[in-house]
């Protein structure tokens, strides 16, 4: 729906609001048009096209009626399995279906509306898929106090980036540690004369990095420093790690000693040694360890004893910092609030954090419906929206974000690709960007979905000038794309980050303001009229 060009009246009026040259955009259009994702993406427009003109002719009525109620019946059936009673999976969503969404929607905190918003439909749905699979996280929710319905908070909690401790399946965790990982830690104290929460605070016992690529932490815990002869024997100790899965974490169990997380490599849920492990000198990897104390200094903190592993602080990355985030959200029993925030910079961070965890998962979810190309290759081709649009990133820290929106706008129309192109590339390289650690692309990638229309992704920018990744650390300029996507939100426009997290437009706006030192910046206008948002529902 979005091939068609735009009109030339309103393509004049874009084109005079920057002076940025067309090379730039040509440079966009080669890349991306001519390449992997475009290319696959453009072709199955066209192939479902052929498909829609040749199935309405033969059927003019009868596939949207279908695809209504088999999306339907896949709704009812969700609400039934998880406990809310829509009666029986007809397709049609009467009284009793209503009745149930409206249950459904409070159990999560979600607005008791009865018409479920995409999002929460999508989450359904998916929670839903994902139980029929089964496992232990499924098994221990059936026997917990809120039974399988459990599933639907663990889960939620689970795509935010944060487990609150109790709301596991069925038992308690040590400050909002993944609960495969809690049971380990009380079995190894177990047989040990620390008690888990005495371990966790010994340096060495647990150490977290990104080891399967997939933007979540995983762990390893080393048993050695737990003075357990049970655990070790003549020359090695137990060391357990828990890659993450979309199943949960997978347990991996090895024999070693004085491991570090550069020790092992992961694929999914399966992790294996390197050879050159055990040779490595404990020492250095010594050097290479910074330990989080912030948290430990606080009374609340049971995890002041984690040891994270970051890049060289010349090339910092996102993924050690929002590590860092969620072991101080964890120890102050939650997220900020515009009512309790005390520090501006963490409150921003934390929703950073957020932010960056629903993009991973979206842009997953979109890479995955990308058939025939690799991973690789989809990461390859996203490297092409770093030096696209270098002049728009060079240009953050000292132009304003209508100056830099209008260079964008004009960069969008001389593309040669539809906004729904643009949309699905920018989203599939936002979740590239964000997994591999590389802000250019990602930033890159903020900016062409803010440009298309997408307003509230302009928050991405705020942040990232607000705390320095891949942008000029300026507060006053970050304030000014945090308004931006503040009002689309007070507008109407549906969030795209957390949508069922209440009052999170007011604490970025007082957190954004505060950081930038109680002076209010107001939001450029581009030199033109905006582009068009539209909705491919």
């Amino acid at each position: 729906m979005f091939t068609k060009p735009l009109k030339p009246a309103l393509a004049a009026a874009f084109l005079a609001t920057s002076a940025t040259g067309p090379a730039i955009a040509d440079e966009l259009g080669a890349a991306i048009v001519g390449g992997v994702i475009g290319g696959v993406i453009v072709n199955e427009i066209h192939k479902n096209k052929q498909r829609q003109r040749s199935t309405t002719r033969t059927y003019r009525r009868a596939p949207a009626y279908s695809a209504a109620r088999t999306e339907n019946r896949e709704t009812q059936t969700a609400l039934n399995y998880f406990g809310f009673n829509a009666g029986s999976a007809d397709g049609v969503l009467g009284r009793r279906s209503r009745a149930a969404i409206t249950q459904y929607q409070i159990h999560m905190g979600y607005p008791a509306t009865g018409h479920l918003a995409p999002y929460e439909r999508n989450f359904l749905v998916s929670s839903y898929n994902r139980a029929q699979i089964g496992g232990p996280q499924v098994i221990k929710a059936m026997q917990g106090p809120q039974g399988v319905r459990g599933l639907l908070h663990s889960w939620r909690d689970e795509a935010a980036g944060l487990r609150t401790a109790g709301s596991s399946y069925g038992g308690n965790t040590y400050g909002g540690l993944p609960p495969e990982v809690s049971h380990a830690v009380d079995e190894v104290a177990a047989s040990s004369e620390p008690s888990g929460e005495q371990l966790l605070q010994r340096t060495g016992f647990m150490q977290l990095a990104d080891l399967n690529g997939d933007g979540r932490n995983d762990y390893v815990l080393d048993t050695s420093v737990s003075g357990s002869s049970f655990w070790c024997g003549a020359s090695n100790c137990s060391v357990m790690v828990f890659a993450s899965t979309p199943q949960g974490y997978q347990r991996n169990d090895f024999l070693a000693r004085g491991v570090t997380p550069a020790s092992f490599a992961c694929h999914q849920g399966t992790c294996r040694m390197l050879d050159a492990a055990a040779e490595a000198p404990v020492q250095a990897a010594q050097e290479t360890r910074s330990t989080v104390t912030a948290a430990a200094a606080q009374p609340s903190a049971s995890l002041g004893g984690i040891t994270l592993f970051d890049q060289p602080k010349e090339s910092a990355s996102l993924t050690s910092y929002c590590s860092k985030v969620s072991l101080l959200t964890s120890s102050n029993g939650g997220f900020m609030t515009a009512e309790n925030m005390t520090d501006p910079e963490l409150a921003l961070g934390e929703q950073f954090c957020l932010a960056r965890t629903y993009a991973i998962n979206a842009g997953e979810t979109q890479a995955g419906k990308v058939k025939g190309v690799t991973q690789a290759q989809i990461d390859s081709q996203c490297d092409a929206f770093g030096p696209a649009v270098q002049p728009f990133l060079a240009k953050l820290g000292t132009a304003g974000s209508g100056e830099v929106m209008g260079d964008v706008q004009k960069f969008v129309l001389q593309s040669g690709m539809s906004l729904e192109q643009l949309a699905n590339t920018a989203g599939i390289c936002l979740f590239s960007g964000y997994r591999r650690d590389d802000m250019e692309v990602a930033l890159g990638a903020a900016l062409i979905l803010t440009g298309i229309g997408k307003r509230p992704y302009a928050e991405l920018i705020g942040h990232h000038l607000a705390l320095g990744f891949g942008a000029p650390n300026a507060a006053e300029k970050a304030q000014e794309w945090y308004s931006m996507a503040v009002i689309s939100l007070e507008s109407g426009t549906a969030p795209v980050f957390a949508p069922g997290q209440p009052g999170r437009p007011e604490l970025i706006k007082a957190a954004s303001v505060k950081l930038a030192g109680g002076r209010v910046q107001p939001v450029q206008a581009s030199g033109g009229a905006a582009l068009p948002s539209f909705s491919s529902d």
